[in-house]
């Protein structure tokens, strides 16, 4: 594929990418925002072993210096850990000004799906998606996640749609754009922390062969778009239901006397919950991540061989 100008491909990824070999994209807003320092920054390496230990080479995504990184090195992970909030959160809006200007920025979902199908990496872990939010019927308030799966065509394994959202219009956005939502070895969303959300998937399917399969013939037959992948955090990790959702509804009425909006609500409710819960939810949350990184190492070697 023809590079683009702004993009730099880390070397090992690069190599990897040309020579079929499998390849993991990872965001980084979970380094910048998503945990305290130094344990965002030991997370993030552990994730990119535990891909290295499953087979495939890891591509951790982020915009450093105006340009766009696939493949960051242990030095540009710190920086990221280190400089926290103070990094963007960068969206598919936020994208051209970020790069215009030089500056760092932070990948979510949206974000590392489009550099991640700039470099040609098909596969993406992460811990969840951006969805609709409660009372976005009145507000609006929907993830550019959600846009992003119905126009690249990458592969997002994730731990489900956080229960801060409305799991059900969510999954109703997702069948209107023509996504698919895809259970591994379960018929029921995973909602993040908790295995369950008593609201059903499209399909079950239940081996990394049987997952690149499907996304090979999607990309095959033209279809444009991606594919979300939803791993059920697992069980020793799991949080009960009523803890969670409880700390949610909590967070959410806070979020709301406090006036949080837009792209500052997630990391208010996330951090919210965690206070609430007295880190639980964090540790839950590094333990998915770990999960993910996992059985997407393992899609991306079927998939590689594929062709």
């Amino acid at each position: 594929m023809e590079k683009n100008q702004y993009l730099d491909i880390a070397p090992e990824v690069a190599q990897a990418l040309a020579e079929n070999k499998p390849v993991v994209a990872l965001e980084s807003t979970i380094i910048s925002h998503g945990m305290p320092y130094p344990q965002n920054v030991e997370t993030a390496l552990k994730v990119e072993q535990v891909i290295r230990d499953n087979g495939a080479i890891p591509a951790t995504i982020a915009i450093i210096g105006g340009r766009l990184k696939a493949g960051l090195t242990k030095d540009e992970i710190e920086h990221l850990g280190k400089t926290g909030y103070d990094v963007p959160k960068v969206s598919r809006r936020d994208l051209p000004i970020i790069i215009a200007k030089g500056m760092d920025g932070a990948t979510t979902v949206t974000t590392t799906m489009i550099i991640a199908s700039l470099a040609g990496i098909q596969i993406f872990a992460t811990g969840g998606i951006g969805g609709v939010h409660r009372g976005a019927e009145t507000t609006m308030d929907i993830s550019a996640d959600l846009e992003e799966l119905a126009m690249t065509p990458v592969m997002v394994i994730c731990a489900g749609a956080k229960s801060i959202l409305d799991l059900g219009l969510t999954l109703e956005y997702l069948e209107t754009k023509g996504v698919p939502v895809i259970g591994y070895g379960t018929k029921e969303l995973p909602a993040f922390y908790t295995r369950k959300s008593g609201f059903g998937v499209d399909y079950e399917l239940d081996t990394p062969l049987e997952l690149a399969t499907a996304f090979h013939v999607k990309q095959e037959i033209g279809l444009k778009g991606g594919m979300l992948v939803t791993n059920p955090i697992p069980e020793e990790f799991s949080m009960e239901p009523d803890v969670i959702n409880k700390a949610i509804d909590e967070a959410i009425a806070q979020s709301k006397k406090e006036g949080i909006h837009g792209k500052d609500t997630t990391p208010f409710l996330l951090a919210k919950v965690k206070e609430i819960t007295g880190g639980d939810s964090l540790d839950s949350n590094i333990q998915l991540v770990y999960n993910n990184a996992r059985l997407a190492a393992k899609t991306a070697v079927e998939l590689s061989k594929l062709g």
